[in-house]
């Protein structure tokens, strides 16, 4: 079935893109190193960005900083790449709100995570996100279900139900990792205009040949280049060089798993002198062997002499 929307413009690498601040404890938002990073991305292939999600340290803001920020990425993005919005708050009324605010910064999707720390019922998600969609019914509406963050994931009936059931919500980043869950994820879509990204930066290559129509990747802020190349050589039909762009990103990727979440990403970010600044407290960025492991894959990769 056909969607009024569109759908294709929902595809290739979309980068959650870091947010600088000027301090780890305030964490006022950088707005004009914010605005460098936007260029930086698009100059260097990402397909969208998308404003406040997990790498972007959604959960330290509040929505009046998010607002502001995502208003300057839009601009400053001037329709060169999509731009989608995270919305991440656990209570109904504020995801509604805050989606409802996000929108009328024109932004091609809004992108709605599963509630995260309790634990909804199949049903109560279902209203959650039906709520929000049906909140904001001419802007395009990704699913977020990232499990090992919220906690617990969705059912894939309830995915499709909804799929099904609201017409703007037209995708999903499955960040579970687990491919068989994102094949069946495509194949229950498949008679709708369903965009299924990958939300693990490791997995984009088996996504690609299982269907996904891209994957969201923090490590496109800073090796864009590469993380572009496993979509592009794919989509051009080189398997080969695909898989051996995905083969040298994943041992720089799953280096950051020794750090804390999400530091690892503003940590290499500063190593190659992109000048992200520092997480917002209390995270704090990696040192000792967690440090290390991070230069020593970069080395590796040619990333850092």
């Amino acid at each position: 079935m056909a969607s009024k929307f569109d759908v294709e413009r929902l595809k290739g690498i979309v980068v959650p893109i870091i947010t600088p601040v000027t301090d780890a404890y305030d964490g006022k938002i950088d707005i004009a190193r914010l605005c460098d990073q936007v260029d930086y991305v698009i100059e260097h292939g990402v397909d969208g960005i998308l404003a406040f999600g997990s790498n972007s340290e959604f959960y330290m803001f509040d929505d009046d900083e998010m607002i502001e920020a995502t208003r300057a990425i839009v601009e400053r993005a001037a329709g060169r790449v999509p731009v989608f919005f995270g919305v991440g708050h656990i209570r109904t009324s504020k995801a509604v709100a805050l989606a409802k605010r996000a929108a009328e910064l024109n932004v091609d999707a809004v992108s709605v995570l599963t509630p995260m720390f309790i634990h909804p019922t199949e049903e109560a998600n279902y209203h959650h996100f039906k709520a929000v969609a049906d909140a904001i019914p001419d802007t395009m509406v990704l699913i977020y279900s990232n499990p090992g963050r919220a906690g617990y994931a969705m059912t894939r009936n309830t995915i499709s139900r909804i799929a099904h059931d609201c017409e703007n919500i037209v995708g999903i980043k499955d960040s579970s990792g687990d491919i068989t869950n994102l094949q069946e994820l495509i194949r229950l879509t498949d008679d709708i205009d369903f965009a299924v990204f990958a939300g693990k930066d490791t997995v984009v290559f088996p996504a690609l040949c299982c269907g996904a129509v891209g994957a969201v990747c923090s490590t496109s802020n800073m090796y864009p280049e590469l993380v572009c190349g496993i979509y592009d050589k794919f989509v051009e039909g080189d398997y080969k060089g695909s898989l051996e762009y995905q083969t040298k990103l994943n041992p720089i990727r799953l280096s950051q798993d020794a750090a804390s979440f999400p530091a690892a990403t503003k940590d290499m970010a500063n190593l190659m002198g992109m000048n992200a600044g520092p997480s917002v407290l209390p995270t704090e960025p990696a040192d000792g062997a967690a440090l290390e492991g991070m230069k020593a894959a970069m080395r590796a990769g040619g990333y850092l002499d």
